[in-house]
């Protein structure tokens, strides 16, 4: 089976001065950003990818390119919008710290599955059309490239969370327990029996092994001899 690689963009203006920035147009990464989706570039440059898809997003593009950059060869690119961020609807562009305020701020931290935001979408929405979207990616890559195949998707803190949350098989009323941080990397592998998360929210450390782990449909009984 294929493996997916989740990069959330790097730090932007918008997320150092405590806005919710959503789908507003022309959120750049800051320079901190920019420093951390190149070390994430040259993280992953030890990996052939056969695939980088982005959200949209100008951050996330951004981001995708300092993966690009670094791959020694080219690999396919590909803007997705179902792994966009969520529609935060009236909230766009509003402060944390205003949010904070709302009444439906506790929903989204204890009920998100409850969750509609007035004039966006629904939490449980965002989920199920990102979910369908980095399967429906995963299976034409490992179609097009075979089961070693390893591809990226660049996508939004929310959106990485929902997505693994379901890779956990966790109720999206849990979701808030994960923490995916700017330009982090979280791995999954789709197998025929259940999906095997392989990392979640790194930051550093070496990548290489995913070119020579061969993947298996079983989980070492265990926990097997690691990756090296």
């Amino acid at each position: 089976m294929a493996t997916v690689i989740l990069v959330r963009h790097g730090r932007t203006t918008a997320n150092a001065s405590g806005l919710l920035a959503g789908r507003t147009a022309g959120v750049r990464l800051d320079q901190v950003g920019r420093d951390q989706a190149a070390r994430t570039g040259e993280r992953l440059s030890a990996v052939p990818l056969v695939g980088v898809v982005s959200s949209p997003l100008e951050r996330c593009r951004q981001t995708a390119r300092f993966i690009t950059d670094r791959q020694a060869d080219d690999p396919e690119t590909l803007i997705d919008r179902g792994i966009i961020e969520c529609d935060y609807g009236d909230w766009q562009g509003r402060t944390i710290s205003e949010l904070a305020k709302e009444p439906l701020w506790s929903v989204v931290q204890s009920q998100p599955s409850a969750v509609v935001f007035p004039g966006g979408e629904s939490m449980p929405t965002m989920q199920a059309r990102s979910v369908a979207a980095i399967r429906r990616l995963d299976a034409g890559f490992e179609a097009e490239h075979g089961p070693g195949a390893v591809w990226v998707a660049v996508s939004h803190g929310d959106i990485i969370k929902s997505i693994l949350a379901d890779a956990y098989g966790m109720h999206l009323d849990l979701f808030q327990r994960i923490t995916v941080g700017p330009a982090s990397v979280s791995i999954i592998r789709y197998g025929p029996r259940r999906p095997d998360v392989l990392a979640t929210n790194t930051d550093s450390g070496d990548l290489s092994w995913l070119k020579t782990v061969t993947p298996s449909a079983d989980a070492p009984v265990g926990g097997g001899a690691g990756n090296l």
